[in-house]
C-alpha cells in the first residue's frame, strides 16, 4: 500500500514538473502543485450558488457554460479520487502547504468559469490572494472552442441570418490570453503604471516568484462591491461627496433617490450622493484607458470592482481586480471613437453619421449609436447629456433590442473586432451606474470630452511638423479644456447655495426695477 501511494505521488509530482515552465523556481512550481490539490479539492464551490458569480459570462464564457458543465464537473469528480481525503498522499500534499504558508483557506474567496480565488499568509506576514486555475481547464479549451464552432455553424444552416461566427474568433483569440496568467500579471503592472496619476486607483502587486501560467499570487486587497450602497452607507463612502458638475446639472432636479426639498431628508440626500465619486472615479479611469491609452480592462463587473475607504485619507479607494481580458486598440480606430464620441455628445448627428459609417455601422448608424449610448434615437438626437434616463425609455430600448435582433447581430458582424468587447465594458459600467443611480450624470460626459480633447490633440500634434501649428494645437486643446472647467464651475454654481442666492437676489432686483 505504501509503494503503491509512493508511486501514484512520484507520477503525480512528474505531472506537474511538465506542467511547469523550465524556468520556475521551486518555489513556484510547489505552489503550482498545492494550489492546484486545493483547486481540485474545494472546486465544488464552483457549482453552489454562494460563489458562482452571475456576471461572469462574457463572449468566451457563455460558450463554455454551455458545452463544458459536465465535462468540468467530471474533472473534478476524477481529481478528487485521485487525491483521496485522508490518503497518505493527499496528507503529504497538504503537509507542504504549511512549509510554502502560514496559512491557506481551503474554501475560495470567489470562483469563477476558469478560476478561483483562496486567502492565504506567507511566512513572511503577508497577506495574499492566491489565483488558480481549474484542473484541465486549459487542455480542455480547444475543445471547447471547436465544439462551439461546430454548433454555430450548425445554427446558421438552420438559420441563414444567423450572424455570431464572430464569437469563435474572439474566443480564439482572447481564451488563451485569459489562461495565461502571468499574462494577467503583466497587464495589471502594465495598468497600474499607466494610470499611476490616479491616487485613488489601486491593483494588486503581483509576486513573480511565487506565480505560474496556471497560479497567480498577489497581494490581497479587500472591500465591497463597486455596486454594494449598503457597504457603503456602513463604511462612510463619499456621504455628501459630489462632484462640482453634479452638484449643479440639470439631472439632480430628477435624480431617481432625491426627493423634493420640501421631503428632504439627510438619509435620503446622502444616499443619491453617495456613489456619485465613485462612479465618476471609475468613469474617469476608463475614460483614460479607452480614448487616451487605447488600453482597455474589459471585464469590469462589479466582482472585479472594488471600493474601501482609506483610513489615513478619509477617500474611497477603487481596487481593480482580474486583469486577464484587455482590448487594445489601433490608433486609427481611437481617434475615430474618440471623435464619435464627441459628436454624440454635442448631438452633431453629421459626425455621428460620419464615424459610425467609419467604423463599420454603414446605413445602421442610427442603431450604432443607440447601443453605444443605451439611449432611445430621439434622445441621441436632442442630446445624452440633456435629460436621464427614464422608465419609459429603458422599457423602449429593451422592446426594440427584440425586435432589431437580427440588424444587430448584421451590425456586430460589421464592426471592427475592437468594438465587441468595448460594447460589453459600456455594458457592465452602465450596470453600475444604474446600481450607483448616476446613469447619465453630467461629470461623465465632461471627463470624457476632456480625455477626446487630449486625445485627438496628442494626435494631431504628433503628426504635424510645423512648431506654428503645433502651438496652434495646444492653444485651441488650452481653450477647449478651459471651456470645459468654466461650464463645470457654471453648474457647480447653480446648484450651490452661493449659486441660489446669487441668482435669488438677482431676481429680487429684477422685479424691485420693474
Amino acid at each position: 500500500m505504501r509503494e503503491g501511494g509512493g508511486r501514484r505521488l512520484h507520477l503525480r509530482e512528474k505531472r506537474c514538473r511538465g506542467a511547469s515552465e523550465a524556468g520556475l523556481s521551486v518555489m513556484a512550481r510547489r505552489v503550482l502543485k498545492l494550489a492546484s490539490l486545493a483547486a481540485a479539492t474545494t472546486g465544488v464551490y464552483l457549482y453552489g450558488n454562494k460563489f458562482l458569480d452571475p456576471n461572469d459570462f462574457g463572449v468566451v464564457r457563455v460558450g463554455r457554460a454551455i458545452a463544458t458543465t459536465a465535462v468540468i464537473t467530471y474533472d473534478y469528480l476524477t481529481s478528487l479520487r485521485s487525491v483521496p481525503y485522508g490518503s497518505e498522499e493527499y496528507d503529504f500534499l497538504k503537509s507542504q502547504i504549511k512549509e510554502l504558508f502560514a496559512s491557506f483557506e481551503d474554501a475560495p474567496l470567489g470562483a469563477a468559469s476558469l478560476a478561483q480565488v483562496h486567502k492565504a499568509v506567507l511566512q513572511d506576514g503577508r497577506t495574499v490572494a492566491v489565483k488558480v486555475q481549474h484542473p484541465k481547464v486549459q487542455a480542455q479549451s480547444s475543445k471547447d472552442i471547436l465544439l462551439m464552432e461546430v454548433l454555430l455553424l450548425v445554427v446558421k444552416q438552420i438559420f441563414p441570418d444567423f450572424e455570431f461566427m464572430w464569437l469563435v474568433e474572439e474566443a480564439k483569440k482572447n481564451l488563451p490570453l485569459e489562461l495565461d496568467f502571468l499574462n494577467e500579471g503583466r497587464n495589471a503592472e502594465k495598468v497600474a503604471h499607466m494610470l499611476k496619476n490616479f491616487d485613488f486607483l489601486k491593483v494588486p502587486r503581483i509576486y513573480w516568484e511565487l506565480s505560474t501560467r496556471r497560479v497567480l499570487l498577489m497581494e490581497f486587497m479587500e472591500g465591497g462591491q463597486v455596486n454594494d450602497r449598503a457597504y457603503m452607507k456602513r463604511n462612510g463612502i463619499n456621504v455628501n461627496e459630489a462632484s462640482t458638475a453634479e452638484k449643479g446639472s440639470a439631472l439632480s432636479d430628477h435624480c431617481p433617490c432625491q426627493p423634493s426639498r420640501k421631503t428632504a431628508s439627510p438619509g435620503a440626500s446622502q444616499g443619491c450622493a453617495l456613489g456619485k465619486k465613485v462612479s465618476r472615479n471609475l468613469g474617469k479611469l476608463y475614460s483614460e484607458m479607452i480614448f487616451v491609452n487605447g488600453f482597455v480592462h474589459c471585464d469590469p463587473h462589479p466582482g472585479n470592482v472594488l471600493v474601501k475607504k482609506c483610513p489615513a485619507s478619509g477617500k474611497a479607494h477603487i481596487i481593480l481586480l482580474d486583469h486577464g481580458l484587455y482590448q487594445v486598440l489601433s490608433e486609427s480606430f481611437r481617434m475615430d471613437y474618440c471623435h464619435l464620441w464627441q459628436a454624440l455628445i454635442k448631438a452633431d448627428m453629421k459626425r455621428v453619421q460620419k464615424y459610425s459609417r467609419r467604423l463599420g455601422a454603414g446605413d445602421l448608424y442610427p442603431l450604432f449609436a443607440c447601443m453605444l449610448t443605451a439611449r432611445s434615437w430621439e434622445s441621441v438626437n436632442r442630446g445624452i447629456d440633456r435629460s436621464p434616463v427614464s422608465a419609459s425609455e429603458d422599457i423602449e430600448i429593451r422592446s426594440n433590442a427584440a425586435a432589431y435582433l437580427p440588424q444587430i447581430t448584421q451590425l456586430l458582424n460589421n464592426v471592427p473586432r475592437q468594438m465587441l468587447l468595448l460594447l460589453k465594458t459600456n455594458d457592465l459600467l452602465r450596470g453600475i451606474e444604474s446600481a450607483l443611480q448616476t446613469r447619465a450624470s453630467a461629470s461623465s460626459f465632461l471627463n470624457m470630452s476632456r480625455c477626446c480633447i487630449r486625445a485627438v490633440s496628442t494626435y494631431q500634434r504628433s503628426k504635424s511638423h510645423s512648431l506654428y501649428r503645433r502651438a496652434q494645437i495646444s492653444l485651441t486643446e488650452a481653450l477647449s479644456l478651459w471651456q470645459i472647467n468654466l461650464y463645470e464651475l457654471f453648474l457647480w454654481l447653480k446648484g450651490s447655495r452661493l449659486g441660489n442666492w446669487v441668482i435669488a437676489l438677482l431676481s429680487r432686483m429684477h422685479h424691485c426695477t420693474h
